[in-house]
């Protein structure tokens, strides 16, 4: 079964746009929109809110991972001379 994720409608403007108005898309950004900006068709920037991250995992369940696999303290062979250490 796949997930679908929401598709919401994201105002598109160019970048030669996006210069000449920038402080009327302030506005939309504050409200919670995002905004993409383009160069000749392709989305190069997106101007969204404060503190907002669409793609970022939750911090909390990153961490937990993190920390699981800390603890399952895997064995890497050591111990380790310091030239082992540093050698590239």
């Amino acid at each position: 079964m796949t997930s679908l994720r929401w598709i919401r409608a994201v105002r598109t403007v160019s970048a030669r746009e996006a210069n000449q108005s920038f402080s009327m898309l302030l506005a939309p950004a504050e409200a919670g929109e995002e905004v993409a900006i383009t160069k000749r068709g392709h989305v190069v920037a997106r101007l969204v809110p404060a503190g907002h991250h669409a793609d970022a995992p939750d911090r909390a369940a990153v961490l937990a991972a993190f920390k699981a696999v800390l603890e399952r303290k895997m064995d890497i062979g050591g111990p380790f001379t310091r030239d082992e250490i540093h050698e590239r």
